[in-house]
């Protein structure tokens, strides 16, 4: 009887001690270790969507309070020898000029806020955005393009299709 409770205990240390990290929980450490000391900051996960590119990836959208305002970021994270890497971020005002952003490197991530209530899609070359409903009258879009240089365009509720550039 002895054997058979060590043999039990020695598996649960052994399950307990590999249990691997969720990106949830990296992402709360390297938040937590980006911001350290800083007064009036908080943030908040918005979004988060897995195997984006490929298994084991990972995209995460979330908002940053701080004495400068309010922003809201995506962040792309791919698994490593089991272990979570922060790839690359792209952020946003919700009152900037600028209506897109992408990132410089593979995978391409396009990503901006709405602010008008008209637009129904976004496109990236032929590629179709996700949007994302923040709160009341904030929604954020993203998508992944094989293109570095994807054109972007909206569609409007009237089905007019128009282009945006960036600024």
């Amino acid at each position: 009887m002895r054997t058979l409770y060590a043999a039990a205990c020695l598996l649960l240390l052994i399950v307990g001690c590999s249990q691997q990290q969720t990106v949830e929980d990296f992402f709360r450490k390297e938040m937590r270790d980006m911001h350290i000391g800083e007064k009036n900051y908080s943030y908040h996960l918005v979004h988060k969507e897995f195997n984006v590119v490929h298994k084991e990836d990972a995209l995460v959208i979330f908002e940053e309070t701080h004495e400068y305002g309010e922003q809201i970021f995506i962040a792309y994270f791919e698994k490593e020898n089991h272990d979570w890497k922060w790839r690359q971020t792209r952020g946003a005002r919700w009152d900037s000029p600028i209506k897109w952003s992408s990132m410089n490197q593979v995978p391409f991530i396009y990503s901006g806020t709405i602010s008008d209530p008209s637009i129904a899609q976004i496109y990236v070359g032929d590629e179709q955005a996700a949007i994302i409903e923040v709160e009341e009258g904030k929604r954020f879009w993203y998508a992944i393009s094989p293109v570095r240089d994807a054109k972007v365009n909206v569609l409007k509720e009237d089905g007019n299709p128009r282009s945006i550039e960036e600024s």
